[in-house]
C-alpha cells in the first residue's frame, strides 16, 4: 500500500471538513423545515442521491486520513472504490449544475451548503482521483458493479415514492410525469452512468499508458 503525502492528507482533511460541515449544515436545515413530520423529514433526507453520495464520500475521506491501513481503509484505498465514488460525485454535480440549479434559488446557509454538495465538493474530489488516484488496474468490466449503487437507489426511491408520494427529484417523480416517462429517465440516467464509467476508464487507461510509455 502506497504511503500517503503530506499533500495527500491535507487534501483529505479539507474533504473531511468540507464534507461533514456541508452534511451536517444541510441535515439541520431539512430536519427543521415545517413541510413534514420529523420521521419523514429524516427519511427523506437520505433519500436524495447527492446526500448519500457526498456522506460514502465523507466517510472515505475520514478513513484514509485517520486509519488508511484499516480494514476500510484498504477497502477505499482501492483504485476501482475511488473510481466509483469519484463517478457517483461528478454524476451528482453535472446533473445538479446542468438541470436543479435553475429550479430554486436558495439563499443564505442553504447556498452554503448547497454548493458544497453540488459543485466544490465534486470538484474537489475529481482533482483527488486525478492528482493522487493511481489508475493502471481499472478495467472495463468495472463499470457494471459500479451501476449497482445508482440502479438500487432508483428502484428504493420508486417503491417509496409509490406509497409515500414522496420522490426527491423532479425527473423521476412518477405522481407528475407518470411512470413510463419517469422509468424513461431512470433509464437514460443509467445510460449517463455507463457512458461517464467508460470514460473515466477510458481515461484511467489512456494516463497509466501514457505514464508506462514515458519510462521506457
Amino acid at each position: 500500500m502506497q504511503q500517503q503525502t503530506k499533500f495527500e492528507k491535507i487534501f483529505l482533511l479539507t474533504l473531511v471538513v468540507l464534507g461533514w460541515f456541508a452534511l451536517i449544515g444541510q441535515f439541520y436545515l431539512h430536519i427543521t423545515l415545517d413541510i413534514a413530520s420529523k420521521q419523514e423529514l429524516f427519511i427523506r433526507f437520505f433519500s436524495y442521491f447527492t446526500i448519500l453520495t457526498n456522506l460514502f464520500i465523507a466517510i472515505c475521506s475520514t478513513v484514509l486520513f485517520l486509519n488508511p491501513h484499516s480494514s476500510f481503509g484498504k477497502f477505499f484505498q482501492q483504485q476501482q472504490t475511488r473510481t466509483a465514488l469519484t463517478i457517483y460525485i461528478v454524476v451528482v454535480g453535472i446533473i445538479y449544475n446542468t438541470i436543479l440549479r435553475f429550479i430554486w434559488d436558495p439563499q443564505g446557509m442553504q447556498r452554503v451548503v448547497d454548493e458544497l454538495l453540488h459543485l466544490i465538493i465534486p470538484v474537489l474530489f475529481l482533482l483527488y482521483w486525478l492528482i493522487i488516484v493511481k489508475k493502471d488496474s481499472l478495467q472495463y468490466k468495472n463499470v457494471f458493479p459500479w451501476l449497482l449503487y445508482p440502479f438500487i437507489y432508483a428502484v428504493i426511491v420508486f417503491i417509496r415514492g409509490a406509497y409515500s408520494g414522496f420522490y426527491p427529484y423532479p425527473f423521476i417523480d412518477a405522481d407528475k410525469l407518470g411512470w413510463n416517462k419517469a422509468l424513461q429517465n431512470a433509464g437514460l440516467l443509467t445510460v449517463f452512468f455507463l457512458a461517464v464509467s467508460l470514460l473515466f476508464v477510458a481515461f484511467g487507461k489512456f494516463i497509466s499508458k501514457r505514464k508506462l510509455s514515458n519510462k521506457v
